[in-house]
C-alpha cells in the first residue's frame, strides 16, 4: 500500500522550534529549583535529584564508547537509511539499533549495577520469585499479599502491580531464565522494540512516509535510559505490539485481520494486568479505531482482551480488589509525603527527559491536518493518557519510567520537524539520554 506524504512538512519554523525547547528546560529548571526548596524545607519527595529519582554521580563505565558509537551511527545514517531501506530489514535493523542503544546506556552504570541488579534488590520483581511454588496458587491468593499490614506481604513492585508482570518473571524463571542477568536482557529487548511497534503501526495506518520519518527518533528515544532496566519498559513494548497489532487488524480484512485483531487485544488485555495505569493505555487501540472506523476489529481486539480478563479472573484474581487494594497502600507509601501541588506539574518535566528535545519540537508542530489522521491521533491519545495519569494523583514522581508505555507514541511528531534539522535533532537526542546516564545514577 502506498502511503500518503505527510503534509506541509515545513522546512521553516526553527525559532519557534528552540522557544518550545527553551520552555521545555525553564520547566525542568524550575521543577529542580522547587524540588531542592523543598527538600531542604523538611518535605520528603523522595527524589535526589528533582524532578528525577535519581542523584548526582558523574561517571563512566563499560558501555560509554559503544554508547557513543550507536548515537553516532544513528545521527550520521539513520535518517537515510530509514528513508531506502526495504521495510522488513528496516524494522530488524531499528530494533537492533535499539536493542543496542538501550543495553549500552545501562552498561555505563557496569553489567552488575546496570542490569543484574535492577530487578533483584529488595523492592523488585525476582526478590519475590522464589516464594512461588504454584503459579495458580499465586495467583489465587495474590491479592491476599497486597497489603503491607499482613503478613507476607508482597515486595513494593510485585504487590504495587496486577500479577502478570510477576508472573512473566516467574515464568522465565521456569524456563531457566531467572537472575537479574536474563531478565535484564529480556527486558530490554521487549522494551527496545517498542519504537518498532510505533512504525509498524503508523504503515498499517496508510502513514508509511511519516513511520520512516519517526523511526530514527524512536531508536534514539531518551527515555531508552530508563528502558534499561525497568519493567515500565517491557510494559511499553507490550502495548506498543497491542496497538500495532490492532492496526495491522483495522487495516485488513478476512480472518488474517481477525486475527491480529485479536492477538492486539490479548496483549492490551496482558498490559492491564502488568501494570494498573495501562487502562489508560486503552486510548491508543481506540484511537485507532475511531479513526479507521474498523468496528469489527475493534469487536475483535474486545474479544482479544475479554480472555485475557477471563483468565486471570477464573484464575482467582479480580482486578478491581487489587487496585482497590494498591490505592491503599500507595496512600501510606512515600506519595503519603509528596505534595500533590509539586508533581502535577513536575511530572510533565520529569517526562520531557525522557522524551527529549525533539519531541517537544515536534509536539510544538503538531497539527492534526498536517499528518495522516489516524496517525495523528496516537499522539493525541497519548498525551490524554498522560493527562489523565496526572490529575489522578496516582503518578506523584517517577513518572520517566512509569510513562513511557505512553512518550514511546510522542515521536509520532518528530515527523513534522525538517529534513534538513533530521540530524542535529537526533544529535540532541542522544546528548541528552548520555548526559542523564553519565552525570547522574539512575535508580531504574
Amino acid at each position: 500500500m502506498t502511503s500518503p506524504p505527510v503534509r506541509r512538512l515545513g522546512t521553516d519554523g526553527g525559532r519557534r522550534d528552540l522557544g518550545h525547547v527553551g520552555a521545555a528546560a525553564l520547566l525542568v529548571v524550575t521543577a529542580a529549583l522547587v524540588g531542592w526548596w523543598l527538600l531542604r524545607s523538611g518535605v520528603d519527595i523522595f527524589l535526589g535529584f528533582p524532578p528525577l529519582l535519581a542523584h548526582w554521580e558523574p561517571h563512566i563505565g563499560p558501555g560509554t564508547p559503544a554508547a557513543v558509537a550507536v548515537a553516532v551511527a544513528v545521527v550520521g545514517y539513520g535518517p537515510r537509511l530509514a528513508d531506502r531501506m526495504p521495510w522488513r530489514p528496516l524494522l530488524a535493523g531499528a530494533w537492533l539499533a535499539a536493542a543496542a542503544w538501550t543495553l549500552a546506556l545501562a552498561l555505563v552504570d557496569g553489567w552488575e549495577r546496570g542490569v543484574v541488579g535492577r530487578l533483584t534488590s529488595g523492592e523488585e520483581y525476582l526478590h519475590d520469585v522464589p516464594r512461588v511454588d504454584g503459579v495458580l496458587e499465586m495467583l489465587r491468593t495474590f491479592s491476599e499479599h497486597i497489603l503491607t499490614d499482613r503478613p507476607g506481604f508482597w515486595t513494593t513492585h510485585v504487590g504495587a502491580h496486577p500479577p502478570g508482570a510477576f508472573l512473566v518473571f516467574v515464568l522465565l524463571d521456569r524456563a531457566g531464565l531467572g537472575g537479574g542477568g536474563p531478565t535484564g536482557v529480556f527486558v530490554v529487548l521487549v522494551g527496545s522494540s517498542a519504537g518498532v511497534a510505533v512504525a509498524v503501526a503508523l504503515r498499517a495506518l496508510g502513514a508509511e512516509e511519516t513511520a520512516r520519518r519517526v523511526l530514527p527518533f524512536a531508536v534514539l528515544l531518551p527515555g531508552a535510559v530508563w528502558v534499561g532496566v525497568s519493567a515500565d519498559g517491557m510494559f511499553a513494548g507490550v502495548l506498543a505490539w497491542a496497538v500495532a497489532l490492532v492496526a495491522v487488524g483495522a487495516s485488513r480484512c478476512g480472518a488474517g485481520g481477525a486475527a491480529a485483531a485479536v492477538a492486539g487485544g490479548v496483549l492490551l488485555g496482558g498490559a492491564f494486568y502488568l501494570s494498573y495505569g495501562m487502562v489508560l493505555g486503552a486510548l491508543l487501540p481506540l484511537a485507532v479505531v475511531l479513526a479507521t472506523r474498523a468496528w469489527p476489529a475493534g469487536g475483535w481486539a474486545l474479544a482479544g482482551v475479554a480472555l485475557v480478563v477471563a483468565a486471570f479472573t477464573v484464575a482467582g484474581f479480580w482486578w478491581f480488589t487489587g487496585f482497590a487494594d494498591v490505592r491503599v497502600i500507595y496512600a501510606a507509601s512515600v506519595a503519603r509525603t509528596r505534595p500533590y501541588e509539586y508533581f502535577v506539574w513536575a511530572n510533565l518535566a520529569a517526562v520531557a527527559f525522557a522524551a527529549g528535545p525533539a519531541v517537544v519540537a515536534g509536539l510544538g508542530r503538531f497539527r492534526l491536518r498536517l499528518l495522516p489522521a489516524a496517525a495523528a491521533l496516537l499522539p493525541v491519545a497519548a498525551v490524554a493518557a498522560i493527562v489523565l495519569a496526572d490529575v489522578s494523583g496516582m503518578s506523584k514522581g517517577e513518572v520517566e519510567r512509569i510513562w513511557l508505555p505512553f512518550v514511546v507514541w510522542l515521536v509520532v511528531p518528530c515527523a513534522l520537524l525538517p529534513r534538513r534539522w533530521a540530524g542535529l535533532w537526533l544529535a540532541a537526542q542522544a546528548v541528552l539520554a548520555l548526559a542523564v546516564n553519565h552525570l547522574l545514577l539512575t535508580v531504574w
